[in-house]
């Protein structure tokens, strides 16, 4: 009848090792209701998903924001770039810009005649 002792004969060795396995199965058991616990808990999970989703479209506005800003940048230096090619084209050649402001004072001298007729 060696199966009620232990090495020292009397059974500490079998009660140890049983109290062992008992505090390891209480450990166990207590991790396990607690993520049941957390399971059950509706109201706490449907927090964590909507402090999620929060977090999800703050990521997503600031990576809209930046990249808004980066097309502005981009514009503003485009129209920057064409605005002094535009002023640089007008002092190589300013003929055509003479005769376009000579066309348009023609054409609003021209009306102010007309207008003056039908008076």
């Amino acid at each position: 009848m060696t199966g009620t002792t232990g090495s020292n004969g009397n059974g500490t060795g079998d009660t140890e090792a049983l109290r062992e396995e008992i505090r390891r199965t209480r450990v166990e058991l207590g991790e396990t209701m607690e993520l049941l616990a957390a399971k059950a808990d509706v109201k706490a999970r449907l927090k964590d998903s909507a402090e999620q989703a929060r977090e999800r479209v703050r990521e997503q506005a600031a990576s809209t924001v930046a990249r808004v800003r980066g097309q502005a940048a981009q514009s503003v230096d485009r129209a920057r770039t064409q605005a002094y090619d535009t002023s640089v084209a007008v002092r190589r050649d300013p003929v055509p810009w003479a005769t376009i402001a000579a066309g348009a004072v023609a054409a609003v001298v021209v009306l102010l005649i007309i207008r003056g007729r039908r008076r």
